[in-house]
């Protein structure tokens, strides 16, 4: 069972949701397309710079097709603030950034960010997040930004691939 991560205030008003540090390790859960038959396999880990590393293959084979990274987060309000921004390295490939606004929600909120190879900081604005369920985009409003109690990673680009996403922080702005 995942741990619940605490938002940090801090002077700036900038909230961070999470801040990889050794200890935080047992905080992440893998849930790949193996739940469904499928044969990707994603992994977690936390480098020797203190950074997350969401890594692994995805396998099209048996209707596979999908890796993904998620943990619980308790938050506050977020109402006042308008996106997430993301420090992250990755790949050159893309990947989606997801939020449940309840862990019992089948549909996540979510947005396609695409990787450069370098570190980079990806905003990503509340209203431009939008409910899907299964890949079939739903007949909802975008997220508010009201309240999260879960965040996720997930690649799955219709093709087979290796992967490896590195993460610094996730905070809201």
């Amino acid at each position: 069972m995942n741990s619940i991560i605490t938002i940090i205030l801090f002077m700036s008003q900038v909230l961070f949701i999470h801040d990889f540090t050794a200890d935080s390790e047992s905080q992440w859960q893998i849930v790949d397309d193996v739940v469904m038959g499928g044969r990707s396999s994603g992994e977690f880990k936390i480098n020797k710079d203190g950074n997350g590393v969401f890594f692994g293959s995805v396998s099209t084979a048996n209707n596979g097709g999908f890796s993904s990274l998620r943990s619980s987060i308790k938050t506050e309000d977020l109402s006042k603030k308008k996106a997430f921004v993301l420090k992250v390295k990755g790949d050159g490939k893309s990947y989606q950034f997801r939020v449940k606004t309840s862990i019992s929600d089948r549909h996540s909120y979510i947005q396609s960010f695409k990787t450069n190879g370098k570190w980079q900081e990806i905003k990503i604005p509340f209203n431009e997040m939008f409910a899907s369920f299964r890949g079939r985009t739903l007949d909802m409003p975008n997220y508010d930004g009201a309240v999260i109690e879960e965040v996720r990673f997930l690649i799955g680009n219709k093709t087979n691939e290796a992967f490896e996403l590195e993460m610094d922080w996730i905070k809201v702005d």
